[in-house]
């Protein structure tokens, strides 16, 4: 199982936000080239990248430094934030990208999700943000009507094998990962699953373990960001 930092990216800086609320922001770095560099002098072997800016605005407003990270790091990057058309996807992808992340249009624009899927293959990654088990759109300001278990099986018939799931309630929040919510999509469909929100110990990450390979890898951000989990020991919980 990966453990996947995240690099979440505002205005040029490196930050966390408080269940995806912009009020409530705690910057981490001036440098996230640098920040990048050391998760993967840390032995990191992927990272996660939001442009932040991107998801609320729709374009994206730190491709300068998404392009900077692409440069200095040779470990592969998934990119999500405002990714909202094949053009957003392509300048991406030639930042150095391996994976890009759609969301708000797999919902608002799902003929066109669809074509990035069959077009780009494993290279793009869908992003479910739920909240209260509705799928959240454009950085989470809003709420669709969409539930996240229907949305992860509509995207498994269009050929989708693996998903980012966040639970908005529990990002940034270090109460531990949304178990039940897991469950449900396992259950239901054949997707694996990149863990996102709410991770702050070992323990936390030792209760994805018995979901063996469904749960492909974890994004962690707060608990790394202040020290309440070093890299090296989330690691080896899954060594």
């Amino acid at each position: 199982m990966l453990v996947i930092p995240a690099i979440d990216l505002r205005k040029g800086r490196c930050v966390r936000l408080y269940q995806g609320d912009p009020e409530k922001e705690t910057v981490y770095g001036d440098n996230p080239v640098e920040v990048a560099r050391q998760w993967e002098q840390l032995g990191a072997k992927m990272l996660h990248l939001v442009d932040l800016d991107g998801a609320f605005t729709g374009l994206s407003q730190n491709a300068k430094m998404i392009c900077s990270i692409g440069e200095e790091v040779r470990i592969p990057l998934q990119l999500g934030g405002g990714i909202r058309s094949r053009e957003a996807v392509e300048k991406a992808i030639s930042f150095g990208v391996s994976r890009v992340i759609i969301g708000t249009i797999v919902v608002e624009e799902p003929g066109l999700a669809r074509e990035l899927v069959k077009g780009f293959g494993e290279s793009i990654l869908v992003g479910i943000d739920a909240r209260d088990g509705k799928v959240a759109v454009k950085g989470w300001t809003e709420s669709s009507a969409v539930e996240t278990v229907e949305l992860a099986s509509i995207i498994e018939q269009w050929g989708v094998k693996e998903i980012v799931y966040t639970d908005i309630q529990k990002d940034g929040t270090m109460q531990g990962p949304s178990l039940e919510a897991l469950e449900e999509i396992i259950s239901k469909t054949a997707l694996q699953v990149i863990v996102s929100g709410g991770i702050s110990s070992k323990e936390d990450l030792v209760s994805l373990k018995p979901y063996g390979n469904r749960v492909k890898g974890v994004i962690i951000g707060k608990a790394l960001y202040s020290n309440q989990l070093t890299l090296p020991d989330a690691m080896a919980v899954f060594d």
